[in-house]
């Protein structure tokens, strides 16, 4: 009994090990350059590999003007794409998943009225109530 206790205490580890190689993205392609359409983005990684994928599975690029689609820079040494005007990171390794976005709704009609606050020159409902 207690090998097998031993055993699976290394299966455990070595489990936790190579969880964190992998989360860590160790050996994985880095991001060559990224294109932007009126409805798609396109990224082409070091491995010769090309991803395209709908801007519907990103909410904040669907809301976005082409400008602020344009005003794109690489983060991580290539491993994920940052927009600073529509608070949008995009993971490299999400994208090789097939993961969409995996914000809430919550937060996303937040951010979506926020925006359209800053939009328009008003203050939200929410900022409003606390003026008063």
């Amino acid at each position: 009994m207690k090998t097998e206790a031993k055993n699976t205490d290394i299966d455990r580890d070595i489990t936790s090990i190579m969880g964190f190689l992998v989360v860590s993205g160790m050996g994985s392609p880095t991001t060559e350059s990224v294109t932007v359409t009126h409805d798609t983005l396109t990224v082409e990684l070091s491995d010769g590999r090309s991803l395209s994928v709908p801007f519907a599975w990103f909410p904040h690029l669907v809301h976005a003007t082409a400008t602020e689609r344009r005003s794109w820079r690489l983060i991580g040494r290539g491993r994920g794409i940052h927009w600073e005007k529509l608070d949008e990171d995009i993971s490299i390794d999400g994208l090789m998943a097939g993961n969409a976005s995996g914000e809430s709704q919550a937060s996303f009609k937040k951010w979506l009225t926020s925006r359209q606050s800053i939009r328009t020159g008003r203050a939200s409902p929410r900022a409003s109530a606390r003026q008063r």
